[in-house]
Formats: structure tokens, sequence, C-alpha cells
């Protein structure tokens, strides 16, 4: 895992867990993702994507990817801390999480999730999430981004 990436685009990673972190990473740099940077866990994170998105000299992700599971609403919890951030950034957000009822997928997407992606154990549907993930992150792109 990388603390500090090269790439003008990068993808920032929130995971309370090392092994899922790496797993993750690997995963979605095999599927054409840009670079990972690993924030860490839940309060580690909330100080980088604070001083990140404060500093408008700071290299930003063009996606964050929150995958917290210290506890059942820890995503939403670490969502509702950085919302304002998040809204007043523009930074496309995308949680993962254990299949949701309507209501906890719907209180994520209402404070600033960009879209919910369910976690799978099952290694070929965890697989087709990370590729999910990265067409999200390249459909979020702007065309200027990109060159056109």
């Amino acid at each position: 895992m990388n603390d500090s990436v090269d790439y003008a685009s990068f993808v920032a990673l929130i995971d309370d867990d090392e092994h899922s972190a790496h797993l993750l990473t690997r995963t979605l740099v095999a599927h054409s993702a840009p670079g990972v940077q690993c924030y860490g866990d839940a309060s580690a994170a909330f100080l980088r994507v604070k001083a990140v998105l404060s500093d408008p000299a700071a290299a930003r992700p063009a996606l964050i990817i929150v995958d917290l599971k210290t506890h059942s609403d820890a995503n939403l919890e670490f969502l509702e801390a950085i919302e304002h951030l998040i809204r007043q950034n523009g930074v496309p957000l995308i949680v993962l999480a254990p299949l949701l009822e309507e209501t906890k997928r719907r209180a994520l997407l209402e404070s600033g999730a960009s879209a919910v992606f369910v976690r799978h154990a099952d290694r070929d549907a965890y697989r087709r999430v990370a590729g999910d993930i990265v067409e999200f992150w390249a459909h979020t792109q702007r065309p200027v981004a990109v060159g056109m």
C-alpha cells in the first residue's frame, strides 16, 4: 500500500482492517484504478481528509472509498463527521457495506455518499464489485480531467 502516490488522480481508501485495505487496493489496481492512498481507520482518516480538503494546494483524491467495519454504523458515523467537507469540495465518496436495509442505505446517501456498494465475501463477487467501483470512478471524472 502506498502512503504517497505521484498520480494526478488517486483514490483515497478509508479502511479499519489492514488486510482488507491491502486486498481492495490490489483488486482495484488490477481493474485499472488510479493509484490508491490508504488513509487508515476512521480517526486517522478524519484528520487526513480534513487536512487535504481544507488545503487548496493539496492533491485531492478523485474518489474516496469508505469501508469501516468496527461496528454496524461506523460508515455512517464517519460520513456524518465529514459530510460538510465532502459536499463543499464535491469529491465523490462511495461506501462499501454489507447488504443493507433500505433505510440504512438511504441514510448513507443522505449523509454524502455518492453510491453504496455491497461488500461480498465471495471472491468473484468481490472482484465484480471492484470492477464496478473503477467504472463508477471513470464515470465521475470530468472530461477536462482526461483531456477532452
